[in-house]
């Protein structure tokens, strides 16, 4: 199991010139979790994708679905994001991410370079996930 955050999940059901990568990390690993806020961040993403005209509600809907299936979530308490974010200049929504990869001591796959700066001992890359576990 690995911690994603919202970007690494819209990698893997949205084109981008992540997708493949990500894909492969699926492929690895596919028992994904994330807070609970994981939900709401993605569904941000999809409105951006509907506004854009570049999807439909309906496919927006299907995408929400799969993700729903995809992501076990997590209940963070205050107090260690509150810590967390503390030590860091990380925003609090990060900072749940970070608190459920240290709670079930898993790696957090972020592309965010911030986390990936202030919390190495726990986050990798898509690179450096690919990196570790394949080669």
């Amino acid at each position: 199991m690995i911690v994603v955050d919202t970007n690494i999940l819209s990698y893997l059901l949205l084109p981008t010139p992540h997708s493949e990568l990500v894909d492969t990390i699926f492929r690895t690993d596919p028992e994904w979790a994330a807070p609970i806020l994981w939900a709401s961040e993605f569904r941000n993403v999809l409105i951006h994708y509907l506004r854009k005209e570049i999807i439909t509600l309906e496919k927006a809907l299907h995408l929400q679905e799969n993700a729903e299936a995809i992501i076990t979530a997590f209940h963070i308490p205050s107090p260690r994001i509150l810590a967390l974010v503390q030590e860091s200049t990380c925003s609090a929504y990060d900072c749940e991410f970070v608190a459920l990869a240290s709670q079930l001591a898993i790696p957090l796959v972020t592309e965010d370079q911030k986390i990936l700066r202030e919390f190495p001992a726990i986050s990798l890359s898509i690179n450096g996930f690919l990196d570790r576990f394949l080669h």
